[in-house]
């Protein structure tokens, strides 16, 4: 199979430039880095997981999917398409972690990393607050489930919390509706029952924790964690509200990125 066209790879910016690959996270696609720019010096790999935005739905399987490896494999075979060395990858949400899997399953493809709104866990335990607890996912799920456009509806307002701007809540609600709802309930239940605490000790490349000021997907406590879990790493809090930064603060979120691959590349 064409992994570019089942990845939907669109590159952008001068050829031989420091490599950029932006990663959507769940109910999304490439569309929602539309508004960042990293800069001109860069060549941007813009990609959609299969099963999102634009890629081709016959490549889906439950049992690849079922597993933010196999999120990570579409990563790996992407670069290996196109054989860049050095990418900076900038991971939103889930992505970050996907990008922490790809990175030690291909280390030699990835110079840096950039965590937008990360969450190595999403369930609070003993001594660690992923800012929900047990139930509240279970619930969650099960709405989800039980009701797919109801519950996108309703979250991607809360999720994107900027209500002073609807239309902002409007585009995640249609970005989560244009996805396959047996697709999403699979990707729902692999991003938030995941566990990718472990894997942060295995990260050795820089790193930017990017977080918002209030998240409620991603607590500033998570944002603190990921950034004490990875020796090295640069953590800003930028002065936004929700967790969808590139859309609701565009331009803060592209002067952080930049500052840090310029840095960094």
């Amino acid at each position: 199979m064409d992994v570019l066209r089942r990845n939907s790879v669109k590159v952008t910016g001068s050829p031989g430039s420091p490599v950029v690959m932006p990663a959507h996270g769940f109910g999304c696609d490439q569309n929602m880095w539309r508004l960042v720019a990293p800069a001109e010096e860069f060549q941007v790999v813009l990609f959609d997981y299969v099963g999102s935005g634009g890629s081709d739905p016959s490549a889906w399987s439950a049992e690849r999917y079922g597993s933010l490896d196999g999120y990570a494999r579409d990563v790996v075979e992407v670069c290996e398409a196109l054989d860049p060395r050095d990418v900076a990858f900038v991971g939103h949400s889930v992505s970050a972690m996907i990008g922490v899997r790809a990175a030690a399953t291909a280390p030699e493809r990835f110079s840096s990393l950039v965590m937008v709104g990360p969450s190595p866990c999403y369930i609070d335990d003993d001594t660690y607050r992923g800012g929900f607890s047990a139930e509240d996912i279970d619930e969650l799920l099960e709405s989800l489930e039980s009701n797919y456009l109801g519950w996108s509806a309703t979250m991607a307002p809360v999720i994107m919390a900027n209500p002073e701007r609807p239309e902002l809540g409007e585009e995640l609600t249609n970005s989560f509706c244009a996805t396959d709802p047996a697709i999403a309930r699979v990707f729902a239940r692999t991003t938030f029952l995941s566990d990718s605490r472990a894997d942060l000790k295995s990260v050795d490349i820089p790193t930017l924790v990017l977080e918002c000021a209030q998240d409620v997907i991603a607590p500033r406590e998570v944002g603190g964690y990921v950034h004490a879990a990875i020796p090295g790493s640069r953590l800003i809090t930028l002065d936004a509200t929700g967790h969808c930064p590139q859309l609701s603060a565009p331009e803060a979120t592209t002067s952080a990125i930049r500052a840090f691959l310029r840095e960094t590349t």
